[in-house]
């Protein structure tokens, strides 16, 4: 098979000369055991709710084919083990939900989530979400962006693998129709600070710190930050 020039796993990128190149990713993979849980509803839902990653890097795939129809379209960025995005997917059935998040455990975790719930318009991919959004996502097309808690990285010499930097903010903005908007969590205040001076600079967005969005459900990671005295801010972008 003929190697793509933009691979959908960033890091299986090489040089010129054949070598591996390094890239800064926002994620790492964990480990991908299951429990008997995990395993039983990935059993049951994977080939209906899961977009495997050959597919999706597919020329032709496209996520009509996926979701099986055409509707507005939200995009969530780590959605971890689907609390909200079970939840909020629930009440939204005329949207199709493109659940991204890379690890394997946390993605069988949504789909007994999903089925407990009876949400049948998520799909779940375990493809880098910038590639996704690059290459997979046409511009102007995607109603909202959900990121609930991304990765902190709270060491400063990890601030530079954090998701939301200029390049990616970038990008959103650009895949967002006019007027879509894209909601944001953390539970790290420097991070916080970080996402409002990226997402202020960005000229295709608008918008700052907003009070809580009362439809996000309270989930694990929060409360985790709660219980250690952390501060929850939110954040709503809106395309210019």
């Amino acid at each position: 098979m003929t190697e793509r020039a933009t691979p959908p796993r960033p890091h299986h990128k090489l040089t010129e000369d054949g070598r591996r190149k390094r890239e800064v990713l926002s994620y790492s993979r964990r480990g991908s055991r299951f429990t008997p849980r995990q395993q039983a509803a990935w059993d049951l839902h994977h080939q209906k709710w899961v977009v495997t990653e050959e597919t999706a890097a597919d020329e032709d795939f496209t996520w009509e084919q996926a979701f099986g129809r055409r509707a507005p379209m939200v995009v969530e960025i780590g959605s971890g083990v689907g609390e909200a995005t079970a939840a909020l997917a629930a009440t939204r059935p005329d949207v199709d939900v493109l659940a991204l998040e890379v690890w394997n455990p946390g993605v069988a975790d949504t789909l007994w989530k999903l089925a407990d719930v009876g949400a049948d318009n998520v799909r779940l991919c375990t493809l880098d979400a910038a590639w996704t959004l690059a290459h997979r996502v046409a511009p102007r097309s995607v109603e909202e962006v959900w990121t609930f808690f991304p990765d902190p990285w709270p060491k400063t010499r990890h601030h530079k693998r954090r998701l939301v930097r200029a390049d990616f903010a970038a990008l959103v903005a650009d895949r967002l129709v006019p007027g879509g908007t894209w909601r944001l969590a953390t539970d790290w205040a420097d991070y916080a600070d970080q996402m409002r001076a990226v997402l202020d600079a960005e000229p295709g967005l608008v918008g700052g710190e907003v009070e809580r969005w009362q439809e996000r459900p309270v989930t694990r990671f929060e409360r985790k930050g709660l219980d250690v005295g952390r501060t929850i801010t939110d954040l709503a972008y809106t395309a210019r």
